[in-house]
């Protein structure tokens, strides 16, 4: 068992060296290098070291450290409530559940968005790879909450909120 800071500093070492897109990949990298943890414990390594997805020049999410050039505009657009080009595709309800679509690997960010905006709609969220399931308040306000939600996701061209018929 290697030591909290070996680990940091191997995480820190593949992130630099290989585009890495999700926890999965990142978890069969340090596998590969004799690494093994729980998902729990690679996701608190992840938000110690202050990782982000950010954009590569041919449109693939992957993480970033801080040393990245591209992760201060990152940072600063979280910072700000907005993530750039945020991944959000669709939305659709059905009773007290909402389901958020997102391009792949922009989910957990998403929703960790929507999770700090602590919307009183929200009572939490699930998020996969490209898909958020939000738990919605009994007797939700549709209205306030996209209102909500468009501080976080503007609606972008080819983006949509669909209506559940």
């Amino acid at each position: 068992m290697k030591t909290r800071q070996s680990r940091l500093d191997t995480i820190k070492a593949i992130i630099q060296m290989q585009e890495i897109g999700s926890q999965e990949e990142l978890a069969q990298a340090l596998s590969k290098m004799g690494v093994n943890m729980t998902q729990a414990t690679l996701s608190r390594d992840l938000k110690l070291l202050k990782v982000v997805k950010g954009l590569t020049p041919k449109g693939r999410a992957i993480y970033m450290l801080p040393d990245n050039p591209y992760y201060r505009r990152v940072r600063e657009h979280r910072q700000e409530g907005t993530a750039i080009r945020n991944g959000f595709m669709t939305i659709r309800f059905s009773g007290q559940l909402a389901v958020i679509k997102c391009r792949p690997g922009y989910a957990s960010g998403l929703a960790s968005d929507i999770d700090n905006a602590h919307f009183s709609e929200v009572i939490g969220t699930i998020a996969g790879d490209d898909t958020i399931f939000l738990a919605l308040e009994e007797g939700f306000n549709k209205n306030t909450l996209e209102a909500n939600l468009r501080t976080i996701v503007p609606v972008y061209p080819g983006s949509q909120v669909e209506k559940k018929q």
